[in-house]
Formats: structure tokens, C-alpha cells, sequence
């Protein structure tokens, strides 16, 4: 049975709520809806009809108000939106829904086991149901209280079906589902409570184990609520005795309830299900009842021993049985009194030892195994409140306030009466315990490390003074930084407990607070990432919780060093939970101490959200905060300390660029303590810091050079003369230790390149220095050798390459201001030249952008010579035809030279863009836009095509600003046309961009670009205001938008070039509205004759064109199919051999001619059969195409054939009646892909039967002196009667 998935009518959406807001209620609406929609379909009435009288009475349509009557409570608060508001409506549906599906499913499952009833389908609609109320409930986990006051009616709805006797199996169990359902997403403590638990319901519940198979993977839900419904039971007041009766009846032995439960609880602490941890809980409450405790904990601890040390943690079986044993024992050691417990402690203690529990890899097991030593551990020591520990405040806050009141400026601080002097002694199996938990401290899971840490707090909570401070010790000396990182986490989360408590006393900080400020900063590197995010986030936990811990006069002393470490974690951490975690740390100091210097200020700026995106943190907050002079110094002493010499690359930058911005807020500083530890920096052995120093190197003596400028101060008062020949020697240094070479040369390559550019537009005196031609070698080397780099960091070196050039030419190639070098001109632009024919493609892409980066009087009396040389780059040669990006990085080079030289109407070829070579440019870029290469990487030649559309759209706008008499007639209107053909064509992101460069031309105003064809009607058709919100990526709103410029006959061609690719494209979401946008034109002019005839000579003219180039003929052929298909011409068969088919055919023909393209023939075959319905010799001529691909050497062929034959004759009008029958059952009943011979026979006769001249079978006559075969085999089919 389908479920309709439409959602319920008039449920109209509420314009004003926020659509990401209501998603999740909207899904729970839809499933709500359709399970209304299931409830109210005739197919479950019918089932309902067959349901006992004692269900049937309470149908589907009377439900939903007993549910809301069931509730006792309004369900406007059933379901809250995030932001608490109710949500009135909704809320009453998805009670009527949550109602309605739990009473369907109980009464449709009540069929199973009526005898009247029918199972027909039953499995299906369990699962529908099952699943429609899991989404509704799974709406409530973030906020399972709003459940409460619907617990109690659907418990009881669903127990009546568990507790009826007559109940089948199959309903009971679906039950049992959907309250497992409930207590998973409320939790089962707060669901339990409201089960049934007095003296009757005990011996029903041991029953009903009878029936249960714990090896049923099916109907583990049962056994699961079964368990712990036994264990509410379990906490009747009365003893178990009392229940059992006579057992030793003549001729029958019982077993006693007690016996019974035990047995139950110890059978299900093995299985490998959930219903271990429920049989857990189960043992908790059993085992340390009164009555029970006397007589069977232990033997059940005795039992639980022996399984523990028979078991293994190396085989499944062992880890399952040890599992269900150690969380049984936790349980009892947690529940269980101390003087009951404790005479068991020890021998528990000296068991788990022998476990090895640390030694295995089941992360659960050595979680538990501390969870259970450290409740071992308090039995140990007596429950009691340590006088010695620190309270700030009241436990009430009443009494906070009340003596806030009284003495406002005395700090509250409280001890509470402990219950015993301290000075007991302390059992020698606390020492063990103690041990164990700090060694779980640095297990390597982090749930073993935060049970052990947890256990640490409440252990040092039972302590004496003396050993507690001990244990702080032993805590601390996680910290060695010979320890590993999870040892460094466990310590931290220790350390946070012990705050939290109270039981680190601030005589402790002074050793504490050093430790958590190096964590909050500690981080290893491995490999080719670090670890430490998890220590770095525990030490913002440890603040956190010491900024509620502790009066502000305790951590006065150590404000400056934490606000300092808890800014930098914000702004400066890699990872984004550590910067929100010590944005939180802060946050909670700012409020709880109020001692943090500028912390609202701070606040207000790195929020929650703010310090997500880490290139804002490090550029923008960083710089905000640096403004208060408290910050700014060790903000700029991390970063030199710790980020400049980072593993991950993208810190190292933004690091760099970072302390270009602090440089400003600390000038003094920067130029006298960082820069010289920069310089420094530059030589050391590792990659990372090299790297990185350099790049800081280059920012901030930008920064500097900058500054003294604004304060027109020369840049020698920052930068001594040390520093300037420090800057100069880097370059050298590196050279010298051959630090170029080898995958760290990429990196400091890089580093350099941006250095020089930085130094060039500082301006820095080192003009007819010997480094400049250092430099000017590197930048060369680079360019020439990018081949041998590797791929993902190849751009990146390459434009900053061409960036260092272009400084470095402007400042240090100049002889004056606007004139060049001769010696450095000649040679530059020579070899740039000569390398643009380089046999490797990303020279000739280096070289390319390096002649287009050049500054103007570079290029003076050159220009025609590099227009040229990057022309010929952009020609496509056999040789090079694969050199996509060579082609593109020269286009965007032409752009940029024209840019740079500017445009004078009638100036010197030589100098800038001119009437006399402005053609030759634009045919360029225009005949780029035909490149349509393709390779192993797909359509490479989109890569030139982009380049050309926003050279081009560059060049225009320019000459538009400039000299618009420039921009003529006939390359305006090539130019707009490629443009819509380009926004025709199916990539999305390329006919995104063409469209938007179509637009920006259509639409430029300042002034207008002049001989824009039908310019009128584009606007009319592509108004400003309209087509500014276009997704033109989306072939939803882009096809049926370009496809109207059908419609203007300047645009027809290439529009209808652009289409015809789409629509015979393979992307479903193009071809849909491709096809979509053109059938709508056509749906226009198809009773307009002449237009008709416009569009057809058109559509011909195209195919014409594109003979033999399958890029277009292919998918002009499916979308020739589906116009013929769905009558686009029906008009043009009033007349027979009508010219358009007639030449179709003839196109058609020619472009399958000797083809072994086995998708062109399947697309031709179909166009064969479309033309079929025109009428005259051009049907005959069509049927004998068609036959003759009946005998095609491709079986797949004369079967495709065969079949499309096969529908045209149903299609269409085109065989006598008399013989309608026979043809088709030859086509039909023929093995099409047998031997030729027996084919050829099966043809001819279709041949006879519709009147078309059998073909003959003429030898191929050949020069060659042996036999060649053909494309068809070894001889030429052609009809009778014609010459050879």
C-alpha cells in the first residue's frame, strides 16, 4: 500500500515563521499528514472493519480527540520551537498524530491473532507505523521534558494491549517497541517511574520472560522494558517470601520469586543486546534490597566473580559477559549501602586486579573497570563532606543573598560540618584505587579518561587534607611533557573536578594556573597533523569551571596570564571548538570575577558565532583586541612564538598576516623585539619555521613601511640598518644552502616571491643592489620550471611569482618614473617570449601571466610583439592542442595587458589598445570562445571559453569608458551572440558566467555599450530588476529565460546552437528544462508558416554547420527526435517532400555515412523514424534507410532498428492495412541479432510487403591487391538501379 506523501489540505505555511526554524516541524507535519492520510484510506478501513469489538469501537476518526482528552493537559505545549515559542497548531496535530499512530498501530496489530481477522499486508503497515512515530518522537530529543504530560496516557494505552492475556504475540511486542520508543528519547529513569509496580504486578512481569527467547534479535525492545519494569517492581516494600506461598506442595517444586528474579537477571547480564544493560539496573535494585541482601548478594557476587575470571576480554563472547558483569557490579557498589558492600570490597578489588582490564582494546570494558574501582573506592572511605575544601557561596541561594546583603564586602565562603573529624584511618586499598584511576587519567579514550577523572573528585572529596593535596600532586604530574597527550587531557579534566568541588585550594593555583596556560596552548605535531585540540579544550573547561569555583580576590594574581591565554585560544586556535570553548571559558570570567580587563568590550565582538570563521578571528578580532594595550604584546609574542612556525601552512599565513595588523597597534615593539627573532627565524633547519618567518618577514616590514608613511616618518625609524641587510641576505642564505631545491623549495619559493613583492612596494632603497638580480633569477627559475612543481601548491607559487614581478619590475626596473630599464626590457621581454613556445604547457602559463604583469612602460614600443607571441599561445596546433590552461593564462594576460596599456583611438600599435588593433584582439578572444577540447579531465577547453568571456566583457567595458567608437557594429554583434550561446549550453557554472557577462554588457550604463543587437527587446525581455535574483546556474530558471531569445532573429542561430546541445545532453535537470524552454517557443509559432520556416532553416543551417562534429551533431540528432516526436512540424506535412525534410534526411544521411558511432545510429535511427510522417518520396527514401540499418554489421544496431521500426508503425499512419499485420510480426518475431544472411531474408520480405526496392549487395571494388573490407563488411549496399 502506498502512503501518500502530500501534505494535509488548507495546512498553509506561515509566511512570518522562519523557514529554517519550523524545518523539523514541517517533516513531522508531512508524516503526520500522510499517516492521516493512511489512517483515513479504504484500505485500513476495510482492515479496521475486521478488527474485536473492544477495538473497533474507538475508530480512527474518533482518536485524536480522546488522545487530547487522554492528555489532561493543553497540547499547545507539546511541541516548542527552539526559540520556546509555542506553536499552537502544530502542536495540537502532532498530538492527534502521536495518538492517532500509537492506537492504528495497536488495533491494526490486533488483527494478527483475531480469528476473523486478515495478516494480508500486516508486516508492511507495522513498519509504516513504526517509522511515522519514531520521526514525531526523534522531534522531542533536544527537549524530551515537553513529553511529560503525555507519558502517563500513552504508557497506559499501551500496557492495556500488553496485559490483555488474549493479546498475540506479535501486537505485544510492536507495544513493547514503541515504549522502548519513548523511554529512549524521555530516558528510562523518568519513564520508569510511571509503570505499574505494586505487589500484582510481580509475578505478571516473571511470567512473561516465560515466552521470551533471548536469541530473538527481533524483539529485543521487549525484553529490554521487560527488565527494567521487573526492577520498579522490585522496590515493593514487602519481602519477596511473603509472595511465594507454599513452595513445597506434594508432587510439585516451585522455585521462589527471589530465585526466579535472580535467575532472569543473571541470564540476561550475557546476552549481546541492550537488555544487558536494562538486566544491570535490574540486579542494582534486586540485589540490595533488605530481604535480599542476607541471601543472595553473595552468592551473586560470587557468581559475578567467577564470571569475571573465567571470562576474556580476546574473544566476543568474553567482552559481552565481562561487559554485562561490570556494570552489574558498578551498579551495586553505586546503589548498595556501605556497611553491606563493604565486607566485599576488597575481594572485588583483588578480582577486577586480575582482570588486566587496562590491557585490553575494548574501550567500554576499561571504562567501566575505573567506573567500578572507584566505586569500590568510596566504599572504601566513609561518605563525608571534607571540612578543608573551599565553597564559594551558599548551596542555597537564599542564604547567598542574605548575606550579600549583610556583609557585601566580605567574601562568602562556607564549611560544612563534616560528619567525621578526617583522621580515620584510610584502608590501604585506597592507595591502589588511587593509583588505577591516574593511570586511567591517561588512557587513550576519552570516556575512560573522564570516568577516571570524576573518580579522582569524588575519591579526594572522602580524603584527609594531607592525601588529597597528595593525589593534586600525582595530578600534576600529568603535565611532563614526557607524557602524552591524553595523559595532558586526563589531567585537565581532573584538575577541572577538583576546582568544581572545591578541593583545590587556592594555596594550589600558584602551581595549578602555569600548567592549564601551557595547556591551553599545547599542541604536537605527528605526522602531517598535530594532536592536542582535546587538551587545549579541556584547559578552557578548567577555567571555566574555576571562574564559578573561586572568589575574585584568589584569582586576582593570575587574571593578567589567564584573560591573556583565554584571548589568544579565541582568536588564534586552529580548531573552532577550542576558540567557541575559550570564547565560553572568557565569557563565564567576565561574568563570574568581573576582573577580566575589557572583558564586555572583548565579548561583545568575539561571540559564539564571531570567532566560526577563522580568517576573522586571526585578520579583524585579533585587531580589535590588540587595541587594548594589555593584550597586544603577548597576542603578538603567541604568534611569533607559536603560529609562525605552525604545521599547517594556512596558519603560518595567516599568521603572517596577522602580525602585519598587530605591527600597527605595536610599532615600537615590532621593530625592536620581533623583527630581529624573524630575521633569525629565517635560518633555521626546519621547513615549517623558515617558511613562515619569512612570510612574516615580508608583512611586516610592509606594516612598518606603511606606518611611516601615514606618520610621513622615513622607514630607517623602524627598520635599522641591520634589519634592511637582513631582509637582503635571505634570499642569498637560501640560495647558498641550495634551500630552493626539493619539496621544501616549493614552500620557500613561495615565501620569497612574496617577500620581494612586499620589499618592492615598500619601496625599499635597493635599487642597483646585487640582490635585485637575485631575486629577478628566482622569479625567472620559478616561471620557467613550474612543471616540476608540484600540482596542488603549482598556482599558488605561480601567482605569487607573477605578483613579485610586477612590484619588482614597477620599483627596481625603472630608471625613472615611467621609463625602463633597456637592458632589463630587452631581456625580460625576450625570454618570456621565447618560452611562450616552451614543449611544456605551465611554462608557457608562467611566462604568459609575466608578460601580462608587466607595468606599462615595460610594454612601451613592445606591445605588438607580446600581442602577438600570446596570440600564437591561444592558437590550437595537433601538438599542443591539449595546452588548456596555456591558452586560458594568455587570454587572461591580453586582458590585463589592455588594461594596463589603456586605449588611445588613434595612438601607436606599440603602446596601447587603437583603432588599428583592437579587430585583431577581439577576433582573438572571440574565436576562443570555439574551443571545446576535451582530454581525460573533460572539457578543459570551458577553462579558455571562461577566460574569453571576461576578457572579453574586460576589453568592452573598457573601450565602452573610453573610446566607444572603438567597439564596431559586427563584432558587438558577434560578440553578444557567442554570449547567448554560451548561456545555452548545459555546464552550469559556465552558462552562469556567460549569462552574467551578457547582462553586465546589456546593462552597462556608464555609458552604454553602442550596437548591442535588438537591444530594445533585450531589455524588455531581461529587465535590471527582474534578472538581478537569477540563479543562472540553475537550468530551472536559466533555460526557459534564454530560450525567449528564440524569438529575435540577430540571436536565433547561436541560441538554438546552445540548446541543441542541452537538450540532447545527458544531466536530467537540463535536458528537462532545455527541452521545457524550447517546446514553449515552439508552442508559439507552430500555426505561424513563416516563422516556422525562419526556425527551420535555422535549425538546419545549424546541423549544416556542424557536420561530422559530434559535439553538436549527437545532441542534434535526440533533439531532432524529440521535435519530430512530439509534432513541432506538423505543418510542414500538408505538403509532400516538403524541402525541410527532404534536406534533413540528405543531412542525416551524411552524418551516419561510414560512422561506427553506435549512439549517433541509435539517435539517427530515431530521427529515420520521425520523418516518416512526411508524406511524398521522402517516406520511401526514409524506409530504405531504415531497412538498410536492419542488415547494419552491428547487432545492437539492427535490433534498435527493429524496435523503433517496430514503433513507428504504430505510431503512425505509414503501412497499408492488408499487410499492417505481417510486418509486424516479422519485426517482431525475428532474431534481429542473428547472422546477416538469415536478417537480410526478414528484410527483403519487409521490403516487398511496403513496396521499397530490395538493396543489392554490390562487391567493393578496391586498387589494392588484396581484399579490404568497408565500413559495412566486405561489400557496399546500395539500391538497384544506380551507377557504382
Amino acid at each position: 500500500m502506498a502512503l501518500s506523501e502530500e501534505p494535509a489540505a488548507g495546512a498553509a505555511e506561515d509566511p512570518a515563521e522562519d523557514p529554517v526554524e519550523d524545518a523539523g516541524e514541517d517533516a513531522a507535519l508531512a508524516c503526520g499528514a500522510a499517516l492521516e492520510s493512511f489512517g483515513e484510506s479504504a484500505e485500513t478501513r476495510e482492515l479496521l472493519g475486521h478488527l474485536p469489538a473492544g477495538v473497533a469501537d474507538r475508530p480512527w476518526e474518533q482518536e485524536r480527540p480522546n488522545m487530547q482528552e487522554r492528555a489532561g493537559a493543553p497540547t499547545q505545549s507539546l511541541l516548542l520551537s527552539p526559540r520556546g515559542s509555542a506553536k499552537t497548531v502544530r502542536a495540537a496535530q502532532c498530538s492527534g498524530w502521536l495518538g492517532g499512530s500509537l492506537q492504528l498501530a495497536c488495533a491494526l496489530g490486533s488483527c494478527l491473532g483475531s480469528p476473523h481477522g486478515t495478516t494480508r499486508g500486516f508486516p508492511g503497515l507495522m513498519l509504516s507505523l513504526t517509522f511515522f512515530f519514531l520521526v514525531i518522537m526523534d522531534k522531542y530529543q533536544e527537549q524530551p521534558h515537553l513529553l511529560d504530560p503525555h507519558l502517563e496516557w500513552m504508557l497506559n494505552l499501551l500496557l492495556e494491549f500488553v496485559q490483555n492475556k488474549t493479546s498475540p504475540a506479535d501486537l505485544v511486542h510492536l507495544a513493547f517497541k514503541f515504549l522502548y520508543i519513548i523511554s529512549k528519547v524521555r530516558g528510562y529513569k523518568t519513564f520508569l517511574r510511571l509503570f505499574p509496580h505494586e505487589v500484582a504486578d510481580v509475578q505478571p512481569v516473571l511470567d512473561m520472560f516465560t515466552n521470551q527467547n533471548p536469541k530473538d534479535h527481533e524483539t529485543w525492545e521487549t525484553r529490554y522494558m521487560l527488565l527494567l519494569w521487573l526492577s520498579v517492581t522490585c522496590l515493593i516494600p514487602f519481602d519477596f517470601s511473603r509472595l511465594d506461598g507454599n513452595l513445597s506442595q506434594p508432587g510439585q517444586e516451585r522455585a521462589s520469586t527471589m530465585d526466579r528474579i535472580l535467575q532472569v537477571a543473571e541470564s540476561y547480564l550475557v546476552v549481546s543486546d541492550k537488555a544487558r544493560d536494562a538486566a544491570a539496573v535490574l540486579v542494582s535494585k534486586f540485589v540490595t534490597r533488605p530481604d535480599v541482601k542476607q541471601k543472595k548478594m553473595a552468592s551473586f557476587l560470587d557468581w559475578s566473580l567467577c564470571t569475571l575470571a573465567r571470562s576474556s576480554f580476546q574473544t566476543i563472547e568474553g567482552v559481552i559477559a565481562m561487559d554485562g558483569t561490570l556494570q552489574a557490579l558498578a551498579q551495586i557498589f553505586k546503589h548498595g549501602k556501605r556497611e553491606d558492600c563493604l565486607p566485599y570490597a576488597a575481594t572485588v578489588l583483588q578480582c577486577l586486579d586480575s582482570c588486566r582490564l587496562p590491557d585490553s582494546n575494548q574501550t567500554l570494558l576499561r571504562k567501566l573497570g575505573v567506573k567500578l574501582v572507584q566505586r569500590l573506592g568510596l566504599t572504601f572511605l566513609k561518605p563525608q563532606v571534607a571540612k578543608w575544601r573551599y565553597q564559594r557561596g551558599c548551596r542555597s541561594l537564599a542564604e547567598s543573598l542574605q548575606h550579600s546583603i549583610q556583609n557585601p564586602r566580605e567574601p562568602v565562603t562556607q564549611a560544612e560540618t563534616p560528619d567525621s573529624d578526617g583522621q580515620d584511618d584510610v584502608p590501604e586499598e585506597v592507595e591502589s584505587v588511587i593509583e588505577q584511576l591516574l593511570v586511567g587519567l591517561k588512557d587513550k579514550d576519552t570516556i575512560v579518561r573522564w570516568s577516571a577523572a570524576k573518580g579522582i573528585g569524588r575519591m579526594a572529596g572522602r580524603l584527609p587534607k594531607e592525601l588529597a593535596d597528595d593525589v593534586t600532586g600525582s595530578v600534576l604530574d600529568c603535565f611532563s611533557f614526557q607524557e602524552t597527550d591524553s595523559a595532558w587531557h586526563g589531567g585537565c579534566l581532573a584538575l577541572a573536578e577538583l576546582g568544581r568541588r572545591g578541593l583545590l585550594l587556592p594555596s594550589r593555583l600558584s602551581d595549578v594556573v602555569p600548567v592549564i596556560l601551557r595547556a591551553l596552548t599545547y599542541e604536537e605535531k605527528r605526522g602531517a597533523c598535530s594532536v592536542g585540540s582535546n587538551v587545549r579544550d579541556a584547559a578552557c573547561y578548567v577555567c571555566w569551571a574555576f571562574a564559578r569555583a573561586y572568589e575574585p580576590q584568589e584569582l586576582k594574581p593570575f587574571v593578567a596570564a589567564i584573560s591573556s591565554a583565554l584571548v589568544i585560544a579565541t582568536v588564534f586556535d586552529r580548531d573552532v571548538n577550542c576558540r567557541r570553548a575559550a570564547s565560553a571559558a572568557f565569557q563565564e570570567n567576565v561574568g563570574r570575577q568581573g576582573t577580566f580587563p575589557h572583558g564586555i568590550d572583548i565579548l561583545t565582538t568575539a561571540d559564539y558565532f564571531a570567532v566560526g570563521n577563522r580568517s576573522n578571528c586571526f585578520l579583524v578580532i585579533s585587531m580589535f583586541i590588540a587595541g587594548f594595550p594589555e593584550y597586544t604584546q603577548p597576542m603578538i609574542e603567541h604568534l611569533v612564538t607559536m603560529k609562525v612556525g605552525h604545521w599547517d601552512g594556512t596558519i603560518r599565513e595567516l599568521s603572517a598576516k596577522a602580525l602585519r595588523n598587530l605591527a600597527q597597534r605595536a610599532p615600537e615593539h615590532t621593530a625592536r623585539e620581533v623583527f630581529p627573532r624573524l630575521l633569525s627565524m629565517t635560518q633555521s633547519p626546519d621547513l615549517h619555521t623558515r617558511h613562515g618567518a619569512v612570510l612574516a618577514c615580508a608583512e611586516v616590514a610592509r606594516s612598518l613601511h606603511t606606518l611611516a608613511t601615514q606618520q610621513g616618518r622615513p622607514v630607517s625609524d623602524f627598520l635599522d640598518e641591520k634589519a634592511m641587510h637582513g631582509l637582503k641576505q635571505i634570499h642569498q642564505q637560501l640560495y647558498d644552502r641550495q634551500l630552493y631545491r626539493g619539496l621544501g623549495g616549493e614552500l620557500m619559493r613561495q615565501a620569497v616571491c612574496i617577500l620581494i613583492e612586499n620589499v618592492a612596494l615598500s619601496k625599499m632603497p635597493f635599487r642597483g643592489d646585487a640582490v635585485i638580480d637575485g631575486w629577478q633569477w628566482l622569479i625567472n627559475d620559478t616561471l620557467k620550471n613550474l612543471h616540476l612543481i608540484s600540482s596542488h601548491s603549482r598556482q599558488h607559487i605561480k601567482e605569487a611569482a607573477v605578483s613579485a614581478l610586477a612590484a619588482l619590475c614597477s620599483e627596481y626596473h625603472a630608471r625613472e618614473p615611467g621609463e625602463a630599464e633597456a637592458a632589463a626590457q630587452e631581456e625580460l621581454v625576450k625570454l618570456y617570449l621565447a618560452e611562450l613556445q616552451s614543449p611544456e604547457e605551465m611554462t608557457r602559463c608562467g611566462c604568459a601571466l609575466a608578460l601580462g604583469a608587466l607595468p606599462a612602460f615595460f610594454l612601451k614600443g613592445r606591445l605588438r610583439q607580446v600581442l602577438a607571441g600570446l596570440r600564437a599561445v591561444t592558437h590550437i596546433s595537433p601538438k599542443d592542442v591539449s595546452f588548456a590552461e596555456a591558452r586560458r593564462d594568455a587570454l587572461k594576460a591580453i586582458s590585463r595587458i589592455c588594461q594596463t596599456v589603456g586605449v588611445r583611438a588613434e595612438g601607436p600599435p606599440d603602446e596601447a589598445v587603437c583603432r588599428e588593433n583592437v579587430s585583431q584582439i577581439y577576433c582573438t578572444l572571440l574565436d576562443c570562445l570555439k574551443d571545446y577540447t576535451t582530454d581525460s579531465r573533460g572539457d578543459v577547453g570551458a577553462w579558455v571559453r571562461e577566460a574569453a568571456m571576461t576578457s572579453l566583457m574586460d576589453l568592452t567595458l573598457l573601450l565602452g569608458r573610453n573610446q566607444p567608437e572603438l567597439i564596431e557594429a559586427p563584432l558587438c554583434q558577434q560578440l553578444m551572440c557567442c554570449l547567448a550561446q554560451q548561456a545555452s549550453e548545459k555546464i552550469d557554472r559556465f552558462r552562469a558566467h556567460a549569462a552574467r557577462v551578457f547582462l553586465a554588457l546589456l546593462h552597462a550604463d556608464s555609458p552604454a555599450i553602442p550596437h548591442v543587437p535588438a537591444r530594445p527587446e533585450l531589455e524588455r525581455l531581461f529587465p535590471r530588476a527582474a534578472v538581478a535574483s537569477v540563479n543562472w546556474g540553475a537550468p530551472s530558471q536559466a533555460f526557459p529565460r534564454m530560450a525567449r531569445l528564440l524569438g529575435l532573429p540577430a540571436y536565433r542561430y547561436h541560441v538554438l546552437l546552445g540548446l541543441a546541445v542541452s537538450v540532447g545532453g545527458l544531466t536530467e535537470s537540463t535536458v528537462r528544462y532545455s527541452t521545457q524552454g524550447l517546446f514553449e517557443y515552439m508552442k508559439e509559432i507552430q500555426n505561424d508558416p513563416a516563422a516556422l520556416e525562419d526556425f527551420g532553416g535555422t535549425l538546419l543551417q545549424v546541423f549544416e554547420d556542424n557536420l561530422l562534429n559530434d559535439r553538436v551533431s549527437v545532441p542534434l540528432l535526440k533533439t531532432l527526435d524529440q521535435m519530430l516526436a512530439n509534432g513541432c512540424f506538423d505543418i510542414f506535412t500538408a505538403q509532400e517532400n516538403h524541402p525541410f525534410c527532404v534536406k534533413l534526411l540528405a543531412l542525416c544521411k551524411e552524418e551516419i555515412k561510414k560512422s561506427k558511432d553506435v549512439q549517433k545510429l541509435r539517435s539517427s535511427i530515431a530521427v529515420f523514424c520521425g520523418l516518416v510522417q512526411f508524406p511524398g518520396d521522402v517516406r520511401r527514401k526514409v524506409l530504405l534507410q531504415l531497412f538498410l540499418l536492419l542488415c547494419h554489421p552491428f547487432p545492437v544496431i539492427r535490433k534498435n532498428t527493429a524496435s523503433q521500426v517496430y514503433e513507428m508503425v504504430l505510431t503512425y499512419d505509414v503501412v497499408p492495412t492488408a499487410v499492417l499485420d505481417e510486418v509486424m510480426a516479422v519485426l517482431s518475431s525475428t532474431a534481429w541479432d542473428a547472422e546477416l544472411p538469415v536478417v537480410r531474408a526478414q528484410r527483403n520480405r519487409l521490403c516487398d510487403l511496403l513496396g521499397v526496392p530490395r538493396p543489392q549487395l554490390v562487391p567493393k571494388v578496391s586498387p589494392a591487391p588484396q581484399a579490404t573490407w568497408g565500413t559495412w563488411g566486405p561489400f557496399l549496399v546500395r539500391p538497384p538501379n544506380t551507377a557504382p
